[in-house]
């Protein structure tokens, strides 16, 4: 099976045994540790990535609205290079969170019966 670009490597193929038990273990790393005290939430894996979709987009937010003024409320205390490798870590969180929120739409559809057909 050729699975879609942006597939988790963490995550066997769709059909695969266990594959949905690897896609429920990869979902809830990227959720608050709590969820795991949830069984309705690994016995319903496309709630959970409902819910890690979510959570992803909402992390994605807090970032970019604290890259925004990262500058502005930092550099009182911090020299310039400082406040620069900081933009460079956002920068990569930012670019993790979103191929983070393309792996779960990926698995949602799969979750969904949806298999990818690769094009010529």
């Amino acid at each position: 099976m050729t699975l879609p670009p942006g597939w988790p490597p963490a995550v066997r193929a769709p059909d695969s045994p266990d594959w949905q038990r690897s896609a429920v273990t990869w979902l809830f790393d990227l959720c608050p540790a709590d969820y795991r005290g949830h069984p309705v939430l690994g016995r319903h894996p496309l709630g959970l990535a409902y819910l890690a979709s979510r959570h992803v987009d909402a992390q994605l937010a807090g970032l970019r609205e604290g890259r925004s003024g990262v500058r502005t409320a930092l550099a009182p205390w911090l020299e310039p290079p400082v406040v620069g490798q900081l933009l460079e870590v956002l920068d990569l969180e930012e670019a993790r969170l979103v191929a983070a929120r393309r792996a779960v739409d990926l698995i949602a559809q799969a979750l969904q019966s949806r298999r990818y057909v690769p094009r010529l």
